[in-house]
Order: structure tokens, then C-alpha cells, then sequence
């Protein structure tokens, strides 16, 4: 078959072909991930000194058998040495046939034929995603499919793809020397025999047994299983969302409230101002002693003219005549003597008179006594009087505010 295979392909060659001056390319190498398809080749560039294009065209394998054959050209007269081919459509279990042709100054070389079977040939990509989650002391690993080229899945076109995964503990094997291995093909697997509380990474290859197909591994990806939270956690937990509670709600609304008693207490007091001293604070007019700001022309009112000095309070000393004391013959002797007792507007004068005094001489004592309880009880008063005076000037005093600029 292979015999045939080649005698068509000589026999499908133009006769210019032969005469070609120009060297073929070499190594022509498919570059494929999925269903992207890179086609390169290598090019000696000191083979011409000219310029050198390249043309690609494609062709499904069993068209090769007709008479009439109609390639697909991808690329034309390209200056690379590749040519991508992803969007030429090719179908993932197709066979095709891709030739290259150099060319310069109208001069062609022969064409480079190579065999290419996507479903055979082309590389086989990991999981696009992996995600790891636990429940309880097991670890759940959602895995994404590989994508094609146009973000679908490719076990439409490999229907029998699985994954391998590999796990191990961190504690156990912080290296990953020694993994577990499990294969599956879902998307969704829970990994077993797993330790509560402790940490796993996770690797995973996507495999294809018909062609022998691997790809490469995943980045490890970690995460901690969980297990019975013990009771002093629980209490923990319960003691920081108290605090958490008290912080969040409970100290906001105490300052509030506090806040608003003190603009409540400030504005609007629970004991009120007696009703005098109120009068006196509401009192706003001009000749209120109220204290308030002074104005300009305020202060132009409030300044005087002259300073006036408080006259000093005099201390009136007043002097008793001594008590009256001397025996009766003595003040018998003074008869004749006038008595003056100061009384405001009154006196009292006594003259000596020899039947009037003779007559008067038994009861003189008495009426001596009454004298000076009498001139003593005026004193008193006028004292009184006085000390009132002095008073009503000092309150007048301290009343007065000379304020001078």
C-alpha cells in the first residue's frame, strides 16, 4: 500500500517540478496541543541569496486516490518557516496530507509531503482547572476538562479520556516522593483514606490509552482537611463573637446613649433655676446689670469721665460720763450749780432755791438716776441711727462700678 501511496505521488507531480533548482525544506514538524496545529520547517538561508517564500496546502488522504486532487492551501507565499493550521477545520479523527513548497525569483523546489492524523499525532492537554474543597476529613477535586481551540471539552472528540491523580500529605511526604495514585474519569472525585486536620497536595495528568497519550501534571495545588471541631475551638469561637457583638453593637449604642444624656442634661436639666435668678438671666434690658458682650459702642457708654473715691468710714467713738457717785452732802453743796443735759431740743436746769431745795432734798437721788438713765437711753439711739447711716453708704459703695479707659 505504501508502494502505491508513492507511485501516485510521483505520478502527481508536474514536470516543472523535476527541473526545480531551488532545495527543499526539511523537517517538517507538527506543533500541537489539543486541536491546535502548528505546522515548521527549517530553511537553509545561505542556499540563495534571494528572497524565499513558502507555501502550505493540505489535503484529506483518501482524496490522494483520485485523478483530479484538490488541495487546501492554509498559507501562501509566507516569509516564515510556519504556518498555523487550526483553523483550516480538520477533523480530529481525519487523516490528512500537508505538503510545503519553497520558492524565489519564480523558481519553485519540490514539495515536502507529511502524513498527520490528529486523533494519533496531536499532544493531549492537562485540566484546564482543578479545585480542591473539604468535606470533613476528606478533600473533593473538581477537575475541568482539557479545551479545544474553540473552548469546548475535548472528550467530544477523545471519548475514552480519564485523569490520574496523585495526592500526598505534607506531613507524611512533604516531597511527594511517595504519592497516592487514583484514576478516574469524572470530573468530580473524592479522595480516601485521608487524615482529619492535615494538609494534601494534589497533581493530575489527563491520559488517552489508544495512542498512548499522556499529558503533563498540573501545578500542585494544597489544602488543609477538616474534621470534629473540638469543644475548646467551640468555645473560642462563641467567646470572639461575643466580644465581636459587644464591639460591633453593644459599645455603639451605650455612647450613644450616653451622648444623648449629656446633650440632654446640657439643654434640658432635670432641676430647674429658681424663678428669680431665671428673671434675672432673661433680663435683657439696658439698664440690667446682666453681664453680655460689649460692643464699640457699648464700651464708648461704659467709660467714665471722672474717678470717684469712696469717702473712708469714720468710727464714731463715744466717751460715758462717769457714774455719779460722790455722797448726797457734796451734791447739796452744788445745788447752786446749773445741771445741762443735752436732749437733741430739750434741757433741764436746776437753781438753787432755799425753800424749793430744801423741799426737793429727799428726793434728789432719785431723780438723778432717772437723768442718766434717761441721757444713756438718747445715746443708745443716736448710735443706732448712726450705724444704720453707715451702713446704707457702704451697700451704696460696694453698688457703685467706676469702670475707666
Amino acid at each position: 500500500m505504501n508502494v502505491g501511496f508513492a507511485l501516485v505521488l510521483l505520478w502527481s507531480l508536474p514536470i516543472t517540478s523535476v527541473l526545480a533548482e531551488l532545495p527543499q525544506p526539511q523537517n517538517l514538524t507538527l506543533l500541537t496541543l489539543n486541536t491546535q496545529y502548528v505546522l515548521t520547517w527549517d530553511w537553509d538561508q545561505t542556499a540563495t541569496g534571494n528572497a524565499v517564500t513558502f507555501t502550505v496546502e493540505y489535503m484529506a488522504k483518501y482524496k490522494m486516490m483520485k485523478k483530479k486532487k484538490n488541495w487546501s492551501r492554509v498559507c501562501e507565499r509566507t516569509t516564515h518557516t510556519r504556518c498555523d493550521l487550526t483553523d483550516s477545520d480538520l477533523h480530529y479523527l481525519g487523516m490528512y496530507v500537508v505538503r510545503v513548497q519553497a520558492s524565489a525569483d519564480g523558481v519553485n523546489s519540490h514539495w515536502v509531503y507529511k502524513d498527520f492524523c490528529p486523533d494519533m499525532d496531536a499532544s493531549l492537554g492537562p485540566p484546564s482547572r482543578v479545585e480542591l474543597a473539604p468535606v470533613g476529613n476528606l478533600l473533593d477535586v473538581t477537575i475541568s476538562d482539557p479545551l479545544t481551540s474553540t473552548q469546548g471539552s475535548m472528550k467530544e472528540h477523545v471519548l475514552f479520556l480519564y485523569y490520574r491523580i496523585l495526592y500526598w500529605s505534607l506531613s507524611d511526604d512533604p516531597q511527594g516522593l511517595k504519592p497516592k495514585v487514583v484514576d478516574s474519569s469524572n470530573n468530580l472525585v473524592t479522595l480516601p483514606e485521608l487524615e482529619a486536620w492535615t494538609w494534601y497536595c494534589v497533581m493530575i495528568q489527563s491520559r488517552y490509552d489508544y495512542y498512548n497519550k499522556t499529558s503533563g501534571y498540573t501545578e500542585p495545588q494544597c489544602m488543609q482537611t477538616e474534621g470534629d471541631t473540638p469543644y475548646g475551638q467551640i468555645f473560642l469561637y462563641f467567646l470572639v463573637s461575643m466580644v465581636v457583638c459587644f464591639l460591633l453593637v453593644l459599645l455603639p449604642s451605650y455612647t450613644f446613649f450616653r451622648f444623648y444624656r449629656v446633650l440632654k442634661n446640657t439643654f434640658y436639666p432635670s432641676i430647674q433655676l429658681p424663678a428669680h435668678i431665671q428673671e434675672y438671666l432673661c433680663d435683657s434690658s439696658p439698664g440690667s446689670d446682666m453681664p453680655r458682650l460689649l460692643t464699640a459702642d457699648s464700651e464708648a457708654e461704659l467709660c467714665c469721665d471722672k474717678l470717684t473715691i469712696c469717702p473712708e468710714v469714720v468710727l464714731l467713738e463715744i466717751h460715758l460720763p462717769p457714774p455719779l457717785t460722790a455722797p448726797p452732802s457734796e451734791l447739796e453743796q452744788d445745788s447752786g450749780r446749773h445741771i445741762r443735759q443735752d436732749s437733741g431740743d430739750s434741757g433741764i436746769y436746776s437753781t438753787e432755791g432755799g425753800s424749793a431745795q430744801q423741799g426737793r432734798s429727799g428726793g434728789e437721788p432719785i431723780r438723778r438716776d432717772q437723768e442718766v438713765d434717761s441721757w444713756q437711753t438718747l445715746e443708745q439711739v443716736k448710735m443706732d441711727e448712726m450705724w444704720r447711716e453707715s451702713a446704707d453708704e457702704r451697700d451704696l459703695d460696694e453698688g457703685v462700678v467706676d469702670v475707666c479707659v
